[in-house]
């Protein structure tokens, strides 16, 4: 294999037939040793962490699959914690994408003079890019057009694939007993051109409640998953 890229929480390997290896870590990202999906640095290390998000990514790719969703997802191995995916290119040096259903974390530290803390929110798209240098920038719409990363049309349906996706993980996580707060995704085409969902979807990307206490992300996965 060959090492591509070394993540906070993942590394990126290319394997010989052109597919790519994520090697899922223990690491979280937040803040003084505390947890946040918002963070752009790691904050902690959760042990068997990398397994966990391999876990609950493994069972939300499989249920976006058969919801007709299309991802990066192959297999995985939860020994290893990997997971083999489908080369994609990202948008622009990366974009991530935020679905809000309350005012928690950045946005009601952004907008606290307009909203109260943990108002719902109408499954709210907001985007930044992946830049620790520059605090991960929020970007509008008419920004990435003018900037050439996306057209108002690949901007309109990653909103509606961000709705549609967070819809299905929202619910199956009410199953459980959970409440979702918000969630990032990322996105990127394969070489055939096809929009397709990229990364991960684990507890880590992720602020879920239930009975109003926020979940550590081995919580999340034992109210889900079991241990």
């Amino acid at each position: 294999m060959e090492l591509v890229y070394k993540g906070k929480t993942k590394d990126v390997f290319k394997l010989a037939d052109g597919n790519y290896l994520l090697q899922f870590k223990d690491d979280v990202t937040g803040t003084n040793g505390v947890f946040d999906p918002g963070a752009n640095t790691v904050g902690a290390k959760i042990e068997g962490n990398g397994r966990n998000c391999l876990r609950l990514t493994k069972y939300f790719f499989e249920a976006l699959a058969a919801a007709g969703v299309t991802t990066h997802y192959l297999s995985s191995d939860l020994a290893k914690a990997t997971m083999t995916i489908v080369p994609c290119r990202p948008f622009g040096k990366g974009l991530e994408v935020v679905l809000r259903y309350k005012a928690v974390g950045s946005f009601f530290r952004r907008y606290g003079d307009y909203c109260q803390q943990g108002q719902d929110l109408p499954a709210l798209v907001e985007m930044t890019f992946k830049d620790d240098s520059r605090d991960d920038p929020l970007v509008t719409k008419d920004t990435l057009t003018a900037l050439g990363v996306l057209s108002e049309q690949e901007y309109d349906t990653i909103k509606a694939m961000t709705q549609k996706i967070g819809a299905i993980v929202k619910d199956k996580l009410a199953q459980h007993g959970l409440e979702l707060y918000d969630i990032k995704f990322e996105y990127g085409r394969n070489a055939k051109g096809d929009l397709l969902l990229i990364d991960e979807i684990s507890a880590g990307n992720m602020r879920c409640y239930k009975d109003g206490k926020w979940l550590q992300p081995d919580e999340v996965v034992a109210a889900v998953l079991g241990n």
